[in-house]
């Protein structure tokens, strides 16, 4: 089998850490990994199947000079905006998890389980985009439903875990936890939420747009629609909840036609990367805590409105960090080396 040399900008970050894992978990076929990041991180180690790996610059002729095949981008939009094309025009096929090139028409976005096919628009401009991680885990529901059962309108509201935020919001969250129990919380620092998040949860994630709804908010409606090609009506509201890793989903689901929640769980539990947890006899539902450091989304209370017999609700977990950033990530690259061989 034909190795890949695999490089990681924003090596060092919380999701770069994880493609390192994911990679290895998943025994995708790396020859010779590459960390980069700023300045400041080189000569640092990154751990890779057994072995160390120095960290690197990330320059514009890195790409070139190891010879790199396939490139994760995860160290900002801005970064990716610089650097991304130097690494495309050096022969490498980029994988985007900023959100700077989702929506740009000739560059695919792509949640394999749901577009695979889109893949092949990644020659355009040598890029592919990750889509935001809560996006993720509601079309790779919302697809297999919406084959059978035709979707006219989603409803979401979130409850996103910190490590949303990076290392920093994670970091945020435990120190003010730490200051709760020290009678001290008076005296924490709030830096990068709007506020205190321990003991709270707070409805604003990213900044507020024009039209009242969050930037956060509105990746969900947009890259929903690219992704499924298709112009549901989408209305969210993002909430930030003191939960260390996993983000959940509240989801009401309006189809075309009346749907059948039992047909639901099934085609769910025949879905790829779906795992169904709806056992509400035995208090069994998804919850942070069993998504957490896994590859899969999970769903359950699902149940049919009690008014409108084409209204479907559920509830879902995933972690964000693997399903919504570096497994999404790597399974990209897994189909587009099927679509190259």
């Amino acid at each position: 089998m034909r190795k890949y040399n695999v490089a990681i900008a924003g090596a060092t970050g919380a999701v770069g850490e994880e493609l390192c894992r994911v990679l290895e978990d998943l025994d995708f076929p790396v020859g010779n990994l590459v960390p980069l990041a700023s300045a400041k991180s080189v000569g640092m180690d990154i751990e890779f199947k057994g072995k160390n790996y120095k960290v690197l610059e990330l320059t514009k002729s890195v790409f070139e000079e190891k010879e790199i095949d396939i490139a994760f981008f995860s160290a900002g939009g801005s970064i990716s905006a610089k650097f991304a094309p130097f690494a495309a025009e050096a022969g490498a096929v980029v994988i985007d998890n900023t959100s700077h090139f989702r929506m740009d028409s000739d560059i695919p976005l792509v949640v394999p389980e749901c577009n695979a096919t889109d893949i092949s628009a990644w020659k355009n401009r040598g890029i592919i985009a990750n889509p935001n991680c809560s996006t993720i885990q509601m079309v790779q529901i919302l697809k297999p439903l919406d084959d059978v059962f035709d979707i006219k309108r989603v409803d979401v509201s979130t409850y996103q875990a910190v490590s949303g935020a990076g290392k920093e919001g994670m970091k945020e969250l435990v120190t003010q936890m730490q200051d709760f129990f020290a009678f001290k919380l008076d005296e924490s620092k709030i830096e990068k939420f709007q506020h205190q998040i321990a003991l709270n949860v707070i409805p604003h994630i990213d900044v507020f747009e024009d039209n009242d709804y969050t930037k956060e908010e509105m990746k969900m409606v947009n890259e929903t629609q690219k992704i499924l090609h298709k112009n549901i009506e989408v209305s969210a509201t993002c909430v930030r909840v003191p939960i260390l890793r996993s983000h959940s989903e509240d989801i009401t689901i309006h189809f075309n036609s009346p749907v059948d929640a039992d047909k639901a769980r099934e085609i769910l539990r025949n879905s790829p990367s779906i795992v169904v947890v709806d056992e509400t006899g035995k208090n069994e539902y998804p919850m942070p805590i069993i998504s957490t450091d896994t590859d899969e989304t999970y769903v359950g209370r699902i149940r049919k409105d009690l008014y409108d017999d084409t209204i479907l609700h559920l509830w879902c977990c995933a972690d964000q960090i693997r399903v919504g950033a570096a497994t999404n990530a790597v399974r990209i690259a897994q189909k587009w080396i099927e679509t190259e061989s």
